[in-house]
C-alpha cells in the first residue's frame, strides 16, 4: 500500500541517509536541514532514474520507492550512489541506493528481501531540523 504525507512549504535539504537494526524491523532516516519534507514510499516493479529515465538495479525480492520533496540545491550527494548505507547481510535491507535529486525530487531506490509491512513517519529534531523514518518489517 503506498503512503504519502501532506506537502509543507519551505522543507530544507536531505543532509544525510542513514539506517538502523532493530528487533522487529530495518531503518532507514532521512535527516532533513530544516522542516520535515512531503514524502511518498511505495512499492514498485523498477524503480525509474530521476530526469535520465533508466532502471536503478536493486538487490532483493521487492523495490520500494521512497520519494522525499526536499531543497534539491543543498541535499546530500553520496560517493557511492548504489550503496548509499552499507546494509550487507541485514535481515530485510539488501540496498539502498539514489534513484536522483530532479526538481526538488529526492528518490532513494530500497531493496528488500520480500514485499514486507513498511510504516514512514516524520520526526522533528533535533534542532531545527527533522527526520523522515521508513521502518520495513522483518516478517509478515
Amino acid at each position: 500500500m503506498a503512503k504519502s504525507a501532506d506537502p509543507k512549504l519551505g522543507a530544507g535539504p536531505v543532509a544525510k541517509i542513514r539506517a538502523g537494526q532493530h528487533e522487529c524491523f530495518d531503518r532507514l532516516v532521512f535527516d532533513i536541514d530544516g522542516p520535515a519534507a512531503e514524502w511518498s514510499a511505495r512499492y514498485v516493479d523498477r524503480v525509474e532514474r530521476d530526469g535520465a529515465g533508466g532502471t536503478v538495479p536493486l538487490r532483493g525480492g521487492a523495490s520500494l520507492l521512497i520519494v522525499v520533496i526536499a531543497d534539491s540545491y543543498d541535499s546530500y550527494l553520496p560517493e557511492n550512489r548504489t550503496d548509499v548505507v552499507n546494509v550487507a547481510g541485514w535481515q530485510t535491507f539488501r540496498q539502498v541506493a539514489l534513484a536522483g535529486n530532479f526538481e526538488a525530487h529526492y528518490s532513494i531506490g530500497l531493496g528488500v528481501r520480500a514485499r514486507l509491512p513498511f510504516r514512514v513517519f516524520t520526526l522533528d529534531g533535533p534542532g531545527d531540523g527533522s527526520r523522515v523514518v521508513v521502518d520495513v518489517a522483518h516478517q509478515w
